[in-house]
């Protein structure tokens, strides 16, 4: 398939050019080498995993190019999902972890980074470090994490999903940590196109790179395959006796018999899946950190939706509820005005908004 119709965002001028949304957002958000195609590997530890045969004509959530084989091609329309090993080069990942332990020794702060804790961690339990912060989102004002989003490597890649025009929408580090007993650090079953307020699905991709080695034993992605192919499913908290993370959204129904692949990766091996495939992480069992970035990517064709009416209100009710309710932001808040301003060009250029 050659192009398709459909990055989406605003740049920063645009941004600078509404200074009282932009306050308000900034008050929100300030408080919530080796490249390589070589082969795609899963290292499925339970069910399967398919690669059917295509066409060319029938490829729809792949572009022509000349970077993803064939065979690459056969096995993300099918799965929905693609592991590149020894994608990120090993010095790059020690400067984003040394820049993770600086944000949280609070030696650096960026704007408008959310930084996220454990339900399970109290707020005096631990001094400013890495055991006291879970996840740090919203880092496109850190020079240094935000490289992530514009290595060669990655973007090489992103390509194949979304484009020439590339927009880095949203922006994660990853810490799980050692499970409390409650089980509150695994993460629910849940399709990222929830959360995001945009479309067309098929031109959005998630890059997602291990820092470290990960496996079922510190808590690896699990993704069903094939599930990227339906439709956005209802999301809501689910009723877990440990607690769950606050915006930890998940499915509320799906086949519990489903296969499901198990993503062992070695340290720079990077998966890019659907914003619609089913997935989630297992609880780590280990006493260590487990350490992961992405970026979610998306074409600069993209256009906002108004999710009012859709199964994404409850997840916009719930942004616009806190903000309200805490910094005392305007209703006028909504999913479209957070994602505008997260919104990053990173290559070529902006086509719509």
């Amino acid at each position: 398939m050659g192009q398709r119709p459909g990055g989406v965002g605003v740049p920063r001028a645009a941004a600078m050019e509404q200074p009282r949304a932009a306050a308000r957002l900034q008050i929100v958000l300030g408080h919530l080498g080796r490249p390589s195609a070589g082969a795609v590997v899963a290292h499925p530890i339970s069910g399967t995993i398919s690669s059917a045969s295509f066409h060319p004509q029938q490829f729809q959530y792949t572009l022509d190019n000349n970077v993803l084989t064939l065979e690459q091609r056969k096995f993300y329309e099918e799965n929905g999902f693609l592991v590149i090993k020894n994608l990120v080069p090993d010095a790059d990942i020690q400067r984003f972890r040394n820049e993770f332990e600086k944000i949280c020794r609070k030696e650096v702060k960026p704007l408008g980074l959310t930084v996220m804790r454990d339900v399970a961690i109290s707020k005096s339990e631990y001094a400013p470090s890495e055991k006291m912060i879970t996840k740090v989102q919203d880092f496109q004002e850190d020079k240094e994490l935000f490289r992530y989003c514009t290595l060669p490597e990655i973007l090489k890649y992103v390509e194949c999903f979304t484009g020439p025009n590339i927009m880095a929408m949203h922006t994660m580090l990853i810490n799980k940590p050692p499970d409390s007993g409650k089980k509150t650090s695994r993460h629910p079953l849940h399709q990222d196109l929830h959360y995001f307020p945009f479309r067309p699905s098929d031109l959005i991709v998630c890059a997602w790179t291990a820092m470290e080695h990960i496996n079922r034993n510190n808590g690896c992605l699990v993704v069903l395959p094939g599930t990227h192919k339906g439709s956005l499913k209802p999301h809501d908290y689910p009723k877990w006796e440990g607690g769950v993370n606050k915006m930890f959204h998940g499915i509320q129904d799906y086949e519990e018999n489903k296969a499901r692949v198990h993503l062992v990766m070695e340290k720079g091996d990077t998966v890019f899946f659907h914003p619609l495939l089913i997935h989630g992480s297992g609880q780590n069992k280990t006493q260590g950190f487990r350490k992961a970035i992405s970026c979610h990517f998306a074409s600069a064709d993209c256009h906002y939706i108004d999710v009012k009416g859709t199964s994404q209100e409850n997840i916009e009710k719930e942004v616009v509820g806190i903000a309200h309710k805490f910094f005392g932001a305007e209703n006028s808040v909504d999913l479209k005005d957070i994602w505008m301003f997260r919104a990053r060009l990173v290559k070529g250029e902006r086509t719509n908004l």
